[in-house]
């Protein structure tokens, strides 16, 4: 497919998309968040990927709502509103559970519904310059459908201070509260995403999708649930062809195949 407000570039393993709006910092619309899940559908059906990279075009990564597109949403009726609505919480969702490992590769500001891509993604890595805010308690909104990952990377005590202050932070003061994972110089940031990628590409592709599921599945289950499943899925992958490979290839001193 050919996308209007994304780039997709794919080199070798890793699939590369960019919000491609620079003129209005990246904001999004309802095409982008189409555009979105189609690619993230592309990727998924390619065996060859093994890692996602979610960066922006220009000076910002994603500057929240597109303003134009929400004058039209102020003027919607309330089913188009709630149907858009649900397709930007099914976007997060679908990069949230995305089978790949996704990373965050934050070029600058990330503002509103922009943090929401950010908090999808399993680890962010924002330049120094980058700053962040839950700005939507300003415009009478809240942070409704990023909520969820936002608070599962920050925890209900941190989103409950800046859902309700809309405190614009400085890159340090997001990794301090858990929205990213490492802040970076601005000339710094396509080494330290190189370097995470390698890292992952040396890890076993159906570990890594598996250790995803597991951090998801974890918190929801009883007791009696996490025994039985985590016992499962460890049984399951030592005697998968990857977990087998892999073992033998560390008894044996060897690189395993899937890093070759």
């Amino acid at each position: 497919m050919s996308y209007t407000t994304l780039i997709y570039e794919k080199s070798g393993k890793v699939a590369n998309i960019t919000f491609n709006r620079p003129e209005i910092h990246n904001a999004f619309n309802s095409t982008v968040i189409r555009e979105m899940a189609a690619v993230l559908t592309e990727i998924d059906q390619d065996a060859e990927l093994r890692v996602v990279v979610l960066t922006g075009k220009g000076k910002s990564f994603c500057a929240g709502a597109d303003m134009n597109w929400m004058k039209d949403v102020v003027e919607q009726p309330y089913e188009k509103n709630l149907s858009e609505s649900n397709e930007l919480s099914d976007l997060f969702d679908q990069i949230y559970s995305f089978r790949l490992p996704v990373i965050g590769k934050i070029n600058g500001a990330a503002i509103g519904g922009g943090t929401g891509f950010v908090a999808a993604c399993d680890i962010a890595i924002a330049v120094r310059s980058a700053k962040f805010s839950f700005s939507e308690v300003k415009i009478g909104l809240v942070p409704a459908c990023i909520g969820p990952y936002v608070i599962k990377k920050m925890g209900e005590g941190k989103a409950r201070e800046l859902f309700i202050t809309g405190e614009r932070m400085p890159a340090e003061r997001a990794c301090e509260v858990g929205l990213i994972n490492k802040v970076v110089d601005d000339d710094q940031l396509d080494t330290a995403v190189n370097e995470l990628v390698e890292s992952l590409l040396s890890s076993g592709p159906n570990a890594v999708t598996n250790a995803k599921k597991l951090i998801s599945a974890l918190p929801l289950m009883s007791r009696e649930e996490y025994k039985p499943y985590t016992a499962k899925l460890i049984a399951d992958l030592r005697k998968s062809d990857e977990g087998q490979e892999g073992m033998n290839a560390f008894l044996n001193k060897r690189k395993p195949k899937w890093s070759q």
